[in-house]
């Protein structure tokens, strides 16, 4: 059916006889967070009204409404806002630190420097209009230890009663560094609470929902608010934009009058017939992610067997979807993502190209054929042009056509 090497055939079927521990984990995980939100649109109550939308002010609607509630209930949280005009994880992020944080206030990232795209917004560029910096609020960071582990013990030096926010990035990044557990994000949170009980604890939790049994919102982790993007693993492949915001009441509040206007907060805001496309992909996203989850195992294993350094291993633990190959050579990740593309669904005839794309600091190739425009839910690659020479993959709406994507890639090489 696909003209794929007899290399990488008996390399894939190597690959899989590797994976089948792993694999029966994700499905573990995977029917415990699908049967939780399941349980909680069975609690709230769903019904065909609230799938229908609004327009003008959209006050009242009821979708909007308990489409919060859903979010807030599986990721055990106390409030939630979601919403379509979200306009990526970025923007849901800016919201939530702009929502509570004031002037004279110190944010302290705990996971060294954040995703390229958040550093404009918290102005690490003298040029960056409008940034947290521009609004007098300090940042501080705590980089990671030589080994790339959280270094608890500079972390407990920094967080005193000073520090309004700390704030952690969950997944990796464009770094090789390891993406975190909840059970590493609480123990940031018991030291934050020991050192400065007032401050609050920020997650930015892009990647990493549904791949565990709880989020760091959980009462178990405890963290105060966190934020991600819904064409990511919570939109389940099939919300078309959006984001979230969840965590303690007050907190989600403020920053709803950051997202609309003082006074207003979350009553406003049509929903424009969207509410259909949010409830079912918040519906199938712990199906969705665990078919995500399978196909970086499988990747990871794959490119194990030809001789590639990947992180994490196939039969690691993950803390999110992304999957990282070390790749060596400008060439051979333009020919991997080139390969990618060739298996998407969408726009497999395009070839792309490296180019400066905006919010990042050097050239960035990405293969991405989607139905959604940059949806990393779905199978994706991309990767900056500069050392290590490393791919970042993650997504697959479904494993079968997930696996043969990558076997495209690596026949490439």
């Amino acid at each position: 059916m696909f003209n794929v090497s007899d290399k990488i055939k008996l390399s894939s079927e190597q690959a899989l006889g590797l994976c089948s521990e792993q694999f029966k984990r994700i499905d573990e995980i995977t029917e415990f967070n699908q049967q939780k939100m399941l349980k909680a649109f069975i609690d709230c109550g769903v019904s065909e009204a609230h799938l229908a939308g609004s327009t003008g002010y959209g006050y009242g609607d009821r979708g909007r409404e308990t489409l919060d509630k859903i979010y807030a209930k599986v990721f055990g949280a106390e409030d939630a806002i979601v919403r379509h005009n979200f306009v990526c994880g970025t923007h849901a992020l800016t919201v939530a630190l702009f929502g509570v944080l004031r002037p004279g206030d110190t944010m302290l990232s705990v996971t060294g420097e954040p995703y390229d795209t958040l550093k404009g917004v918290i102005g690490f560029e003298n040029d960056s209009s409008g940034s947290l910096k521009e609004f007098n609020i300090n940042y501080e960071q705590v980089d990671f230890g030589a080994d790339g582990a959280l270094d608890f013990e500079k972390i407990k030096e920094k967080i005193t009663p000073k520090i309004k926010m700390v704030y952690v990035q969950r997944s990796r990044g464009y770094t090789l560094r390891p993406s975190l557990f909840v059970s590493d994000i609480k123990k940031i949170v018991d030291i934050a609470k020991k050192n400065a009980p007032d401050c609050i604890v920020m997650v930015d939790n892009c990647y990493g929902e549904f791949t565990d049994k709880i989020e760091p919102t959980d009462p178990l982790c405890g963290a105060d608010l966190m934020a991600g993007s819904l064409i990511k693993n919570p939109g389940g492949g099939i919300a078309p934009t959006g984001g979230y915001i969840a965590g303690k009441k007050h907190l989600v509040e403020m920053c709803s009058y950051r997202l609309t206007t003082p006074g207003l907060g979350r009553e406003v805001g049509a929903t424009l017939f969207n509410n259909r496309e949010l409830f079912m992909g918040a519906f199938n996203a712990p199906h969705i992610t665990g078919e995500a989850l399978k196909t970086a195992v499988f990747a990871a294993a794959l490119f194990e067997v030809l001789g590639y350094e990947v992180t994490p291993r196939y039969n690691e633990m993950r803390a999110d979807i992304i999957q990282v190959l070390k790749l060596g050579t400008p060439e051979k990740l333009i020919a991997f993502c080139q390969g990618i593309q060739s298996g998407a669904p969408v726009d497999s005839f395009v070839k792309p190209e490296p180019w400066d794309m905006p919010g990042y600091n050097s050239k960035v190739i990405m293969a991405a054929g989607a139905f959604t425009l940059g949806a990393s839910i779905e199978l994706s690659a991309d990767a900056p042009l500069r050392e290590p020479f490393a791919v970042w993959i993650q997504g697959s709406l479904n494993f079968h056509s997930g696996k043969m994507g990558i076997m495209l890639a690596g026949d490439r090489l």
